[in-house]
């Protein structure tokens, strides 16, 4: 898998939507694939190029494309991307180069501008009908940080170094950026009660994830070899996958999180593809001194030189109070995405070794990144050694875990030498009151 770079990620190319030059997330390099609504109109498949969204349904019909860029805008007219996702990386390809020549070739403007929606007039919606979604434990920094939590002498599970861990979570509470986020309610054990209550969480915490969709998939009893894989990846996305601590340590054993973790998940809407990643490909660090070689099917020596992300992440946090009082977020924590023990393409390969198939439109976490280092700690409880130490604000407020009508926002930016840096798009949710 060698990365793929062609015009489209030409760092002088720039467009005539004044909005998309020098965009934080979506400059003419990025074109992210997503699914928004005009107002007042159905949901449709869309491209973002700075504030403005280009219209696939409207593309399609504007006898502007051919080939396959024509077949994947039509695959993408719909109220959802699943279709042009099964396509695989050749019609995405072609449609991307198509858009990216209309959008930076000021002769195209007159038939184009028309077919451009102002991001702000529209709702956003999830991109794609998500069937399954199995989330990861690859963040080795976070698994060893909770491991010390419970087990100071031996934090990793003697598996970790040789699987990658994951388990089957729930696809359909899956919610786009700005859905709030309603405090759940479960059985709660308290270390000193004789008896678990039926409560909300009192120990409500974010987890800092990248999400990775999936394209065309394998058919069942077929894995996916590793060196397939990266054919497999339509995109990545911010995924925070919030989780109810309190809940989570009664009922976890012995088949691990359940309601904990079902109740919401947040993703960012724009589906950064793997295309626009090209240039921010990079190698995997090396595995320590000592640790176990994984499996051949867990091996490519491509992989191990393209299968990671120039990319940096930020989790913020702003209270009631903050917004009321019209005072910057505050920053969390920050971090490289280098920090995952596996890739994407080991996490493709073990989700499929034993004949699973994936269908197009699939969704994949990675589990909480975390740095080696407390100030890239991917979740409250690392950064407050499990609600032991809590977070100062600047608004004179502490955090443990957290509290009703705080908002956390995920960010992550994409940079390399000489390259147009790109991101996701909003990732952000306020925590509302649970229900009576």
């Amino acid at each position: 898998m060698n990365p793929i770079l062609d015009e489209t990620h030409d760092p002088a190319r720039s467009s005539w939507v004044d909005s998309a030059r020098g965009h934080a997330d979506f400059p003419i390099q990025n074109l992210p694939l997503g699914c928004f609504s005009p107002p007042g109109e159905r949901p449709r498949g869309g491209i973002a190029i700075g504030d403005e969204i280009v219209d696939l349904a409207a593309l399609a019909g504007s006898g502007l494309l051919e080939g396959e860029a024509q077949a994947a805008a039509e695959a993408g007219a719909g109220e959802a991307l699943n279709p042009l996702l099964a396509l695989g990386a050749g019609p995405r390809t072609a449609l991307r180069r198509r858009v990216s020549a209309l959008l930076s070739d000021d002769r195209w403007r007159g038939p184009v501008e028309p077919l451009l929606h102002r991001a702000a007039d529209c709702v956003l919606h999830l991109p794609a009908r998500i069937g399954d979604y199995s989330d990861f434990y690859v963040g080795i920094h976070h698994a060893t940080n909770i491991g010390r939590l419970f087990r100071p002498d031996s934090p990793l599970l003697p598996n970790y170094k040789h699987v990658p861990i994951g388990y089957h979570g729930r696809a359909s509470s899956i919610r786009v950026s700005g859905e709030p986020v309603l405090r759940p309610k479960g059985q709660i054990k308290a270390p000193d009660a004789a008896e678990p209550v039926l409560s909300p969480t009192r120990r409500l915490d974010y987890e800092l994830e990248l999400g990775v969709w999936i394209g065309p998939g394998n058919m069942p009893g077929e894995p996916v070899p590793i060196n397939e894989a990266p054919a497999h990846l339509a995109g990545l996305c911010l995924l925070n996958d919030w989780s109810a601590r309190d809940i989570q340590t009664w009922e976890y054993q012995p088949l691990g999180p359940f309601l904990s973790k079902s109740f919401h998940s947040t993703i960012s809407p724009w589906i950064v593809t793997s295309e626009a990643l090209a240039p921010f490909r990079t190698a995997q660090p090396p595995r320590p001194d000592g640790d176990p070689a994984p499996l051949p099917y867990l091996t490519d020596p491509k992989d191990a030189a393209f299968g990671a992300f120039a990319l940096t992440l930020d989790v913020t946090l702003s209270t009631r109070a903050m917004r009321e009082a019209g005072a910057a977020p505050f920053r969390l924590s920050r971090g490289p995405a280098t920090s995952l023990y596996w890739t994407v393409a080991q996490m493709i390969a073990h989700q499929t070794i034993n004949g699973c198939n994936m269908n197009p439109g699939d969704l994949l976490g990675t589990g909480t990144i975390s740095a080696p280092d407390a100030t890239g700690c991917g979740s409250l409880i690392e950064l407050t050694r499990g609600g032991a130490e809590p977070i100062a604000l600047p608004s004179g407020e502490t955090r443990a875990f957290l509290e009703d009508g705080d908002e956390i926002a995920l960010i992550g930016r994409f940079e390399a030498p000489g390259r147009v840096s790109i991101g996701f798009g909003p990732c952000a949710a306020i925590v509302q009151p649970a229900r009576p």
